[in-house]
């Protein structure tokens, strides 16, 4: 399958001056071109040093900040952008009932005129839990959970009514091999990673396998991958990747988008 190279831009909200900030973002992000405009599922903004083997290095410290949900704010990106799709990078399963995210998805799909990518992730950030009286849990609980919880999504999409405008393509981060990779070779319509190229490879390799074990071609599964430069970025095109992403956080009063610009300018040549 031939797909078109994209960039997507995940926006956080951590650190905004406040929301009217972040919603001039999002509205700029699309008039530049942006293809997919991302926020996050975090109730606090995580605040970390690097990200090693695919997982956040968290400051010992985790100190509040201005920070606004992600859900409700999807729908007001529904009604305020035209063209790009929207999502969060990404839900997690573990404060997320599965049939009432289903539904809260069906909702901003058709909101947006048929734009929303559902992200999906088991969920990482302990002070996400314990914060709002979630049960945190173990690695193995919160799989299991998440595992559980995409089944149900995709049951309850095909009962609500009215149905969503598109089939939703479910986004999964991450690139553990014994429980995430398999997750997405049975539901996952996009699989994003941190990998250095190398890990990519293989890693993509892998997730083929699993697909065809579960019945499914893996090239029918999008690849996006996390912007370093353009010369790496051209790496990981040869390797199967059509979808760039960085984030972006506010710095001051506004957002800096000059990676977002360099990362355009590099699509628009391909």
């Amino acid at each position: 399958m031939t797909r078109p190279i994209r960039i997507g831009a995940q926006l956080w909200p951590g650190g905004t001056p406040d929301y009217k900030t972040w919603r001039d973002a999002v509205v700029h992000a699309e008039d530049i071109g942006t293809d997919i405009i991302f926020g996050y599922d975090h109730f606090h903004a995580p605040s970390f040093t690097e990200i090693v083997n695919a997982m956040p290095v968290l400051h010992d410290e985790q100190p509040d900040i201005t920070n606004f949900e992600g859900w409700t704010a999807l729908a007001s990106w529904a009604e305020i952008t035209s063209r790009a799709e929207i999502g969060l990078l990404v839900s997690g399963m573990g404060y997320r009932n599965p049939d009432l995210l289903a539904d809260m998805a069906r909702t901003v799909d058709h909101i947006s005129g048929g734009r929303l990518i559902l992200g999906l992730g088991a969920g990482w950030y302990e002070k996400d839990y314990t914060t709002y009286g979630f049960e945190y849990g173990t690695w193995t609980s919160r799989f299991d959970n998440f595992d559980a919880g995409l089944a149900r999504i995709e049951d309850r999409l095909k009962e609500l009514n009215p149905a969503p405008l598109r089939e939703i393509p479910i986004l999964i981060g991450g690139s553990g091999a014994k429980r995430t990779i398999p997750a997405i070779a049975r539901h996952g319509d996009i699989w994003h990673s941190f990998l250095p190229i190398d890990d990519f490879r293989t890693v993509s390799a892998l997730l083929d396998k699993e697909a065809a074990e579960a019945g499914r071609s893996g090239a029918d599964i999008e690849r996006s991958v996390f912007w370093v430069s353009p010369e790496s970025a051209d790496e990981f095109v040869a390797a199967g990747a059509t979808t760039f992403t960085t984030e972006l956080h506010p710095t001051g009063d506004g957002f800096d988008f000059t990676v977002l610009n360099e990362m355009i300018a590099w699509r628009d040549t391909k």
